[in-house]
């Protein structure tokens, strides 16, 4: 695997290039990416691919340029003020690590010969 150095990014040449050349663009944006992701230690960096991953998939789904901007833009602001945002977290103490009975329901899983004996009980 090659290891991208990081990139000085300037708005205005990315916005020329954008405009003149958009597959040069998509690929500058790519390595931009990807060299900020393996800039950081090895444990953030699969965080980091997870949350690129997601804003990816939000930019496909987005039928237009502003509309994935504004989606981005919501994604942030949940990251900060949302349930278990930063906000959430440093003030309430909110961590959903900690609050893992909070979305999810405890059931008792039964195997399949624990059915059969049931079955074969109430015959």
């Amino acid at each position: 695997m090659q290891v991208k150095t990081l990139i000085k990014l300037d708005f205005d040449d990315a916005m020329a290039l954008a405009k003149n050349d958009p597959d040069a663009f998509e690929q500058y944006r790519l390595d931009a990416i990807e060299a900020l992701i393996t800039s950081v230690d090895m444990k953030k960096q699969q965080n980091l691919r997870r949350l690129q991953w997601r804003i990816e998939q939000e930019r496909k789904r987005a039928p237009n340029p502003a509309a994935a901007c504004l989606k981005v833009y919501q994604m942030m602001w949940d990251s900060f003020v949302g349930k278990y945002g930063f906000i959430d977290v440093i003030c309430n103490g909110n961590h959903p690590s900690r609050n893992a009975d909070d979305s999810t329901h405890k059931v008792k899983v039964l195997s399949f010969s624990d059915i059969r004996k049931q079955t074969k009980n109430s015959e």
